[in-house]
């Protein structure tokens, strides 16, 4: 996870990552991390020929539509609330914005922890100065915290919208290959789940974040786990 690095680390990781992806000759790009596309999203656009999505812009889109008070606030990463990412993204709308790093949220996804007492106190915490606020929406601005949207809407309450940056950007990456004439045809095809650490351990945390790697007859089963090299 990016969150606790800074932004010209992220920057550099994320860059080499990328490289190495276009050098494979993908038709596309999408920076599925809040923190990454606060590092480099305008470098990325003008590194390469390619259309890009990414997590930012289609989160707070969705928010402002949503939101009747025009009051938001989002959940990230120390990286991406040091980056003002969402203030800038948000620059021209009529909308005040909190900012609140919630770091151990982002701990207790890629543990596989989803409820329990410890991250319920955890929330709580995190969570006080959204209550007190009085925001009507508040994005979730790390792909990790989708994973925590129940214990979340149980801390704020039922009266609050929850805006997911990964299901923005995923309804934004299909716009974006649907207009460009990209999608494949035929449906998907075998998918490689490339890794700069260990892809075992990438297999696992997959299974949890998106459920269908777990199940062998299910729809990711015809996938391979890679661990790929690239310069940082």
């Amino acid at each position: 996870p990016y969150g606790s690095r800074s932004i010209p680390e992220v920057r550099r990781y994320a860059l080499a990552c990328l490289d190495a992806l276009v050098d494979m000759g993908v038709k596309a790009l999408v920076i599925a991390c809040n923190t990454a596309s606060a590092a480099m999203l305008d470098e990325a656009l003008d590194r390469y020929g390619l259309p890009v999505a990414e997590v930012i812009l289609p989160a707070v889109r969705r928010a402002v539509r949503v939101s009747s008070g025009q009051r938001l606030a989002v959940l990230c990463t120390e990286a991406t609330a040091t980056s003002h990412a969402y203030d800038d993204a948000l620059v021209n709308a009529n909308c005040s914005l909190l900012t609140v790093a919630c770091p151990r949220f982002v701990e207790f996804v890629e543990n596989g922890v989803t409820s329990g007492d410890e991250l319920l106190a955890v929330a709580e915490e995190y969570l006080a100065p959204v209550r007190q606020s009085g925001v009507d929406t508040v994005i979730l601005g790390c792909t990790h915290y989708p994973l925590l949207s129940g214990v979340i809407s149980y801390v704020l309450g039922p009266d609050i919208n929850l805006v997911s940056s990964s299901a923005e950007c995923a309804n934004s990456t299909y716009a974006m290959l649907t207009k460009g004439g990209l999608l494949r045809p035929g449906g998907v095809g075998q998918r490689r789940f490339l890794t700069t650490g260990n892809p075992e351990r990438f297999q696992a945390l997959g299974a949890r974040l998106l459920g269908q790697l777990a199940n062998p007859a299910g729809p990711l089963a015809n996938s391979s786990y890679e661990q790929v090299k690239v310069q940082a």
